[in-house]
């Protein structure tokens, strides 16, 4: 498989000299396995350049999965050339939202609106088809197998793990590792304890192994007690965390801090690092960075 990233800050673009080294658009990653199948995960304004990179391959076939509707991961799909082009059969699976009782199509929908758009969906040419996926339900994608698993953040987020011939890779999409709400002295305590270690011993068994992990690693832990806890975003320190528990080869941190200018981004990295050494198993550690190909 290639992986190669194309969108790699969160929460909102940010171009510009601060951000030139590692990018300054939102996710987006695209996934190529040996057979050229074209798996896109997230649509964040990344994939607008992806999409450029895509015209001499037209007319073609690709699956884009949505790890969830946070306009940071959903904003460039409008911009996503194909979708205007005849001959071109796009897949795109995501959540069915339990609180808007919406469908991924129905939720992706509103921002071509009238209001926010100038074309409506109905007048794209390309044939698209809206998949609503569910936890732990593998998908078809091509040669590729891809499993989605429920993650914990304030809306409806999925994990994808990908399979295909030998080779595997997991996207966390934006995650925070669930905390108990309840006190120690609390009597649901040991209860609601249970259930997270639970949830969080089913999402390591789907990352058990892979290959390749991206993981979202927004923030600091001072970043993250002092502000951000319930935010839906994990930090450096978790993202190792669970890269060592699942016993993965590689590990590339992402979603970075849109205020976090490279410079930073490579301290405040070199930091996390020195408060875990490397142990003996450990997988190789890197930051994302747009335009980055890995090949595994």
């Amino acid at each position: 498989m290639k992986l190669r990233f194309w969108g790699v800050r969160g929460s909102i673009p940010s171009p510009g000299p601060n951000t030139v080294r590692y990018g300054g658009n939102t996710t987006c990653l695209e996934v190529r396995t040996d057979a050229g199948d074209i798996i896109i995960l997230d649509a964040g304004t990344g994939i607008f350049p992806l999409s450029q990179s895509l015209l001499g391959e037209m007319p073609l076939a690709a699956h884009i999965f949505i790890t969830h509707t946070h306009w940071d991961h959903i904003q460039g799909l409008p911009f996503f050339i194909p979708i205007f082009v005849p001959g071109n059969n796009l897949r795109i699976h995501g959540a069915f939202d339990p609180i808007t009782q919406k469908g991924i199509r129905e939720v992706l929908g509103v921002q071509m609106e009238y209001s926010y758009f100038p074309v409506r969906e109905a007048e794209l040419k390309a044939s698209l088809e809206y998949i609503n996926v569910m936890d732990h339900q593998p998908v078809q994608a091509g040669a590729a197998t891809v499993t989605p698993v429920l993650m914990n953040h304030p809306v409806l987020n999925f994990g994808y793990r990908i399979d295909c011939e030998g080779k595997s890779f997991f996207f966390t999409g934006d995650h925070e590792p669930p905390a108990n709400i309840y006190s120690p002295e609390d009597s649901f305590y040991q209860q609601y304890q249970e259930m997270i270690a639970q949830k969080n011993e089913a999402i390591l068994d789907v990352i058990r192994g892979v290959d390749v992990l991206v993981a979202d690693s927004s923030y600091t832990p001072e970043e993250y007690t002092t502000g951000k806890v319930g935010w839906g975003h994990g930090t450096y320190d978790t993202s190792i965390a669970i890269a060592r528990a699942a016993g993965v080869k590689k590990l590339f941190c992402t979603h970075h801090e849109p205020t976090r200018r490279d410079d930073k981004l490579e301290a405040v990295f070199a930091e996390a690092l020195a408060r875990h050494p490397r142990q003996e198993g450990d997988p190789e550690i890197l930051l994302a960075q747009e335009g980055l190909v890995v090949e595994f």
